[in-house]
């Protein structure tokens, strides 16, 4: 009697072929398989072809945080530069250099000879002839140094930009639209230099210092470059806080901007015409609000900014203007601005918005600093320019004063930095 394969799973199941027949059904299934045209007439697909290897270009990471701090240094080295020139203007040190010469006035003089030709240079100026007729060479020595050294340093922030900047170019760390933005502020260092020689210049002809419109534009160039090279680094670090603010607040810090920037030209006005040295008092100019003298030349315009009690008077009124908004717009901005739970709760218009807004309330750090820096910079500023003025403009409180300006300007630029 032949035996039947029952399954060891149970006699339940269905009966499955002895392991013979399995094998003899899997062969004629894979005979069909190979022998179907399907299979017959298809090709077999080629060999994939090896492509010539192609030279890359080398692909370098950017490095926004190498090139912010190198922005950083710019900048620090551009508030350098409008201290030493504030140093070399209150010293009346401009016009010791009566030539320009870029490249070959970067080397010092080496022997007496050299120094006995640069002061007969000088000597023929109309500074000399009109007002150091009795000057020496030791003394000429003292105001050649602070105009060299002034040059000089202009020529080191030229360098400390290029070359970098042309590295960062060749690693490919600086690219696209930060590539020309940089390659603009570079060609704004070189304006810088011509300006510079222009301002120079005016005092060389007929009058013994320089015109307080060509020192304006200069300071007021400078302040430009300075701004730019500041903004880019704190955009490239990620400086910005993120602070959540109404668009008014960020319209008025941009006001206020504007305003410390105004404050610090007319500023320069006062130096240019030694304005400082006059009505020497103060809240009152001479026992009135406003000088005696005020309005005195014609037409409106050349009494803005030719006339020396005119110009201080401006000064003022821009000072106090400017520290009354100041102390009125931070504690708004500290009440109603960065951070506030009121204006988080105003814009969330769900629970997921309002959760993201209650985060950013932690990043709102730089906002507060940089409103309360400016605060304290305001008041000290103002308090500088009083003891400046009250002391007739000695030159190391004067120099300060410079450098207090200078600092409210950061302050500024950084708050409104924070609120974007």
């Amino acid at each position: 009697m032949h035996k039947m394969y029952v399954c060891k799973q149970g006699l339940g199941g269905k009966p499955r072929p002895p392991p013979g027949l399995r094998r003899l059904i899997a062969l004629a299934a894979a005979a069909r398989l190979a022998l179907s045209p399907a299979m017959v007439d298809a090709a077999p697909p080629p060999p994939p072809q090896a492509r010539p290897a192609q030279a890359r270009p080398p692909q370098v990471r950017p490095a926004p945080r190498a090139v912010a701090a190198w922005l950083y240094l710019c900048a620090a080295m551009v508030f350098a530069m409008v201290l030493i020139g504030g140093v070399t203007r209150l010293t009346e040190s401009g016009l010791s250099i009566v030539e320009w010469q870029p490249l070959v006035g970067a080397i010092p003089p080496l022997g007496e000879a050299d120094w006995q030709a640069l002061f007969q240079k000088y000597q023929a100026s109309p500074q000399f002839q009109q007002v150091n007729r009795g000057m020496d060479l030791a003394e000429f020595k003292t105001i050649f140094w602070w105009e060299y050294v002034h040059r000089l340093w202009g020529r080191l922030i030229g360098a400390v930009f290029l070359l970098p900047f042309l590295w960062f170019l060749l690693r490919r760390q600086v690219r696209g639209p930060l590539a020309w933005k940089l390659a603009g502020i570079f060609a704004l260092g070189g304006l810088q230099g011509a300006m510079g020689w222009y301002m120079v210049a005016s005092g060389l002809v007929d009058r013994p210092d320089v015109s307080q419109y060509r020192l304006a534009a200069h300071l007021g160039l400078a302040l430009l470059i300075y701004a730019l090279l500041l903004w880019q680094a704190m955009h490239l670090s990620r400086a910005s806080s993120g602070a959540i603010v109404e668009s008014r607040l960020r319209r008025a810090a941009t006001a206020l901007l504007v305003l410390i920037t105004m404050t610090i030209l007319a500023g320069a006005f006062v130096a240019g015409l030694d304005a400082g040295l006059i009505y020497n008092t103060f809240p009152l100019m001479e026992g009135r609000i406003v000088p005696p003298d005020y309005g005195a030349m014609q037409p409106w315009w050349r009494d803005w900014f030719d006339n020396r009690a005119t110009v201080q008077f401006h000064h003022r009124v821009l000072a106090i203007a400017t520290l009354g908004a100041v102390l009125a717009y931070v504690p708004w901005l500290l009440r109603k601005g960065a951070g506030s739970k009121e204006v988080v709760l105003r814009q969330a218009q769900d629970e997921e918005r309002k959760k993201a807004l209650i985060l950013s309330l932690s990043k709102d750090v730089s906002a507060r600093r940089a409103a309360i820096a400016l605060l304290h910079l305001a008041v000290l500023q103002v308090a500088l320019g009083i003891a400046t003025l009250l002391l007739v403009v000695p030159v190391p409180l004067a120099a300060l004063h410079q450098a207090g300006a200078m600092a409210l300007l950061t302050a500024a630029l950084w708050l409104r930095f924070t609120l974007r």
